[in-house]
């Protein structure tokens, strides 16, 4: 059932339910124990159950590629191209999907032929030769882009009786990782084996305390995929920053190194190594490699000062985003 103007019945501070509106317009109510809210990125339910602060750095442009193949079967393809990155991956055994990061400020309108315009002038040169054509055919094709914000919002919860977020509604990160649904079933797993040797839901303020180490066991998973999600897409994107574009080629080689490189960098990513500790030894290896890359063979005073430079936005941009969890 499609929900819309959803909103929690309160009494005494204790959430009891919530009021939604179907389809048709019509005003329902559901009542319950506890109510787990989980409706997404433009969740009505969070303003009274977190402190809501959500940022937009960039949208999201997708097309559906048909009638064409990537470069290495069963892989995905991300170009580092200038103005956006562009990311090709398969989603059936005919259908590509192709996604093109737009920053915020700069996001032309589908509806007057804006974006179809910037797609061919901008993104379509930076594509791979064999997806070209089917790219062009994908933009010409009525109704086929479309757009979607990239929010991110940290988890900031407002312990409430009777109510509990989860998934975006509760926690948003970039999604160049595509970490988001992540986050969310680790979530699910988290709140089940807490909920599962409870027999009675109807003590609202007692159960609240208990759920509140929900917020904590979570930590491991969220702040490692939002941090990686945030940090990257910072990377990814466009710069005329000679440090940023070091960055850049530095991370890329960082993962060419293979090994236990690539393989724990590519862990979090998935989810399987859910350790903050992890992440920030991955960083400072990363950024040490990136500063021996730029001083070898002989270190010079521009190549130190690069390093430098390098290291510090490497810092910087890891600050940025530390508190996105």
């Amino acid at each position: 059932m499609a929900l819309s103007k959803e909103c929690t019945i309160k009494k005494n501070g204790i959430v009891k339910g919530v009021h939604y509106k179907n389809k048709s317009g019509q005003m329902l109510t559901a009542y319950a124990p506890l109510t787990i809210a989980c409706d997404g990125c433009f969740s009505n339910l969070r303003r009274s159950l977190c402190y809501p602060k959500v940022d937009i750095p960039s949208y999201t442009v997708g097309v559906i590629l048909t009638n064409c193949k990537l470069p290495n079967e069963n892989y995905g393809a991300l170009i580092l191209a200038d103005p956006s990155p562009i990311l090709f991956y398969p989603i059936s055994s005919t259908e590509i999907r192709c996604l093109v990061n737009i920053p915020s400020e700069n996001v032309p309108s589908v509806s007057d032929g804006e974006m179809a315009h910037f797609l061919k002038t901008l993104v379509a040169p930076k594509v791979l030769p064999e997806l070209y054509n089917s790219f062009i055919f994908a933009i010409e094709k009525k109704d086929n882009i479309r757009t979607m914000p990239n929010k991110t919002m940290a988890a900031a919860p407002h312990p409430t009786p009777g109510a509990i977020l989860i998934g975006y509604a509760f926690n948003m990160r970039h999604g160049i990782t595509g970490g988001g649904m992540t986050v969310a079933l680790s979530d699910v797993v988290i709140l089940r084996d807490l909920l599962r040797p409870l027999h009675d839901l109807s003590d609202a303020s007692a159960i609240c305390k208990y759920l509140e180490s929900f917020y904590t066991l979570r930590k491991p998973m969220s702040s490692t995929i939002n941090i990686l999600a945030n940090v990257l897409q910072k990377v990814f994107s466009a710069s005329s920053n000679p440090a940023m574009e070091n960055l850049q080629q530095t991370f890329l080689g960082y993962l060419r190194l293979g090994g236990v490189f690539s393989y724990r960098i590519s862990a979090m990513f998935s989810g399987l190594c859910p350790r903050p500790l992890s992440l920030a030894f991955h960083f400072f290896s990363i950024a040490i490699y990136g500063v021996g890359r730029l001083l070898l063979p002989f270190p010079s005073p521009k190549r130190l000062w690069d390093g430098a430079k390098l290291l510090w936005v490497s810092i910087f941009t890891k600050h940025l985003y530390n508190n996105m969890i």
